[in-house]
């Protein structure tokens, strides 16, 4: 296995460390004033579009891309990607967005660009890449047990030259913004098919009659500027050219979907973590409590030396999920990136709420962002599929190797 990065991808690198110090951090502050201006939790700050412009004119735009297309050209292996997703994701509430490589968008452009017709990819694709709207992905139902795909009861029905969707969907994640003009929504298009033959994939354009969004589902208590709603289908009509690829073919759309977004998640978490240990650094080399610096008591030094090993081995099984995406697809590297997914939130979860330790009532408090990195944080443990889905599927495997 190879990590060493590309030259191309070692000055995508420097630009991006670049990007962060020089505008993304000093942005932060910005972007907390103009929401609090808006007084909106899904408004969209200016300073988003101004780093838009920014990261767009350093060649830092659309990187996640893994494949060639006619829009990107020039496109970043994962095993180079890997890297940049960590530093951007040190801050994961401007940077993805900024260089439009944000969830659920980028899953999105995937299947758009692999399974979409012309059509489609003239409508959707092409706004999405220049960054001009946002998108979302509709699977996860509240009446069912939605970590098994096939369980999905939204309906699809053809009826001539439309299609009518029926049913209710939760944690759409993106689509409380206004500038989210699309879902592909996962359904059922034959009950009585094969078990992964009864999905399909569909676009749904936001404006559509009979579609209504419910409510806004907090987190923790947390309102995200994206949102994650819950939405209703009542007899929701879309012309038939919208289903994406063909009947049936939604459960396997879903999977080639869904394993780079695992991925770039968990790139991310390596972000987040190494942050979050930089900020429990500085603040017990500020603070004193019984004559010595908080740095200098021995538990939190254990503190700091576990975030670093454990940063440390999550990174290293990231990549190697990284690399073997590369060298034998995302199929090939299933298991792994299953491992990755389990692996990398819960050690950027234990890094954070050791950071929050450090910084006692503060921690807690909206004057860090270790909180809201933790909520975000504890939720990737449900999304893409929870913990569990993926143990049992290294599980399994491994259990194969004993047969």
């Amino acid at each position: 296995m190879d990590f060493n990065p590309t030259p191309r991808a070692q000055e995508l690198q420097e630009n991006l460390a670049d990007f962060m110090d020089r505008h993304v951090y000093p942005a932060e502050s910005v972007y907390d004033a103009q929401m609090k201006a808006a007084g909106d939790d899904h408004a969209h700050p200016q300073i988003i579009e101004d780093l838009k412009v920014e990261a767009r004119g350093r060649g830092l735009w659309n990187l996640f891309m893994p494949h060639q297309t006619q829009w990107t050209p020039e496109p970043v292996s994962n095993i180079d990607y890997a890297p940049l997703a960590e530093i951007s994701g040190m801050s994961s509430a401007l940077a993805p967005e900024a260089m439009n490589c944000s969830a659920p968008d980028t899953g999105n452009m995937e299947v758009l660009s692999l399974f979409g017709s012309t059509v489609q990819q003239e409508q959707w694709l092409v706004p999405l890449l220049n960054g001009e709207i946002r998108s979302a992905f509709a699977m996860t139902e509240p009446a069912v047990a939605s970590s098994d795909a096939t369980n999905i009861q939204l309906s699809i029905e053809r009826q001539g030259d439309e299609y009518v969707l029926n049913g209710r969907k939760w944690w759409i994640s993106g689509a409380a913004s206004d500038r989210c003009k699309v879902f592909i929504v996962m359904g059922k298009t034959d009950p009585n098919a094969a078990r992964y033959k009864q999905q399909s994939m569909i676009l749904v354009p936001r404006d559509s009659p009979g579609l209504e969004i419910l409510r806004d589902l907090p987190v923790f208590g947390y309102q995200d500027r994206e949102g994650h709603v819950e939405m209703e289908f009542n007899d929701v009509r879309v012309p038939a050219e919208n289903l994406i690829g063909s009947e049936g073919s939604g459960f396997a759309i879903a999977q080639a979907r869904l394993g780079p977004g695992r991925i770039h998640h968990c790139m991310r978490c390596i972000g987040i973590a190494e942050r979050a240990l930089d900020l429990m650094c500085r603040r017990v080399e500020a603070r004193e409590a019984f004559g010595s610096k908080l740095s200098q008591q021995g538990v939190i030094r254990e503190w700091i030396a576990d975030s670093r090993m454990e940063i440390e081995q999550a990174r290293l099984l990231t990549l190697k999920a990284a690399w073997l995406m590369d060298t034998v697809g995302s199929k090939g590297a299933a298991i792994e990136i299953s491992a990755i997914k389990v692996v990398a939130p819960n050690t950027a979860l234990r890094v954070v709420d050791r950071a929050i330790q450090a910084h006692g009532g503060a921690g807690v408090s909206d004057d860090f962002v270790l909180a809201r990195m933790y909520a975000g944080l504890r939720t990737l443990r449900f999304a893409d599929g929870p913990d569990e889905v993926h143990r049992r599927q290294v599980a399994r495997t491994e259990l194969a190797r004993h047969l």
